[in-house]
């Protein structure tokens, strides 16, 4: 099993006292894809982002067990979770043009990721720079690698994105919203160009997504979050078949294309979903 979380607790210190943002989460993942749906503010990034550890300075996090590949993530020191993040697990973030360095070239950057987790000489990252953009699928790898993040589209940055994750060869990825910035045609071709690449490497992934249908046909397995909490697993086929009220009310406010509505529906919260 490449991750296991048992009872995961995130706090927040604050002004007014102690925040809780996640509460008893609990999930398993080996070579598949999981995701992870919910509102904003449910707890669907800070999640993720504790497997690595990578949460801001005054968080508290709290597990009875957070393991990835066997090892003690909470107890870990900074050496080991190096040998962690970037290069045995990736971390793909929402938008590239706040994600990548911008007094860099693409080729640069996705060079210094290969290098400093796979070592060689400088001339051999710049070529295999080269090689993983031609991986994700850039029609002229050389002219992007020379390219500055802003003379990217978004898309371009996304592949520039995944292909600096996928330097390092990890064995899992953490995709969060990595489509919420791009139009609904580069979504896809992102999506598939992830699915590929998952399933020809073997690796693990966790797709942190707003979007129910995208999941449902991208994902083995679905996670629902809720106020910090995971009300409903199940796998990403039956997700229409999902029973809690709060996953349904998800589901019954999207907009349909095969039939008219006058008015799309507003969920109706119930307290109880807030209980542990």
């Amino acid at each position: 099993m490449l991750v296991e979380i048992q009872n995961l607790r995130i706090q927040f210190r604050t002004a007014t006292g102690v925040s809780e943002a996640v509460r008893n989460v609990s999930l398993t993942l080996g070579q598949e894809k999981l995701g992870i749906v919910g509102e904003s503010g449910s707890g669907k990034s800070l999640t993720a982002r504790s497997i690595l550890r990578l949460l801001p300075s005054n968080a508290i996090s709290t597990a009875d067990s957070l393991t990835f590949d066997g090892i003690d993530v909470l107890r870990a020191d900074e050496r080991t979770l190096r040998r962690i993040r970037g290069k045995r697990a990736g971390l793909i973030l929402q938008d590239p043009k706040f994600s990548l360095n911008p007094v860099m070239t693409a080729g640069a950057q996705i060079a210094e990721a290969w290098h400093v987790h796979r070592g060689g000489s400088r001339k051999a990252a710049e070529q295999a720079a080269i090689e993983l953009l031609a991986q994700v699928q850039i029609r002229d790898p050389q002219r992007v690698a020379r390219a500055y993040p802003h003379e990217l589209s978004g898309g371009m940055g996304q592949r520039v994105m995944i292909a600096m994750m996928l330097a390092p060869d990890p064995e899992l990825l953490i995709a969060d919203e990595p489509t919420s910035a791009l139009d609904a045609t580069v979504q896809a071709e992102i999506l598939r160009l992830i699915e590929d690449l998952v399933s020809r490497r073997g690796m693990g992934l966790i797709l942190i997504s707003h979007d129910l249908p995208l999941v449902s046909h991208f994902c083995d397995r679905v996670m629902v979050m809720y106020a910090g909490r995971v009300v409903e697993e199940l796998a990403a086929a039956a997700l229409t078949r999902a029973r809690h009220p709060y996953t349904r009310g998800l589901l019954e406010c999207l907009p349909a294309l095969s039939h008219r509505q006058t008015r799309l529906p507003v969920m109706q919260r119930d307290p109880s979903w807030l209980e542990v």
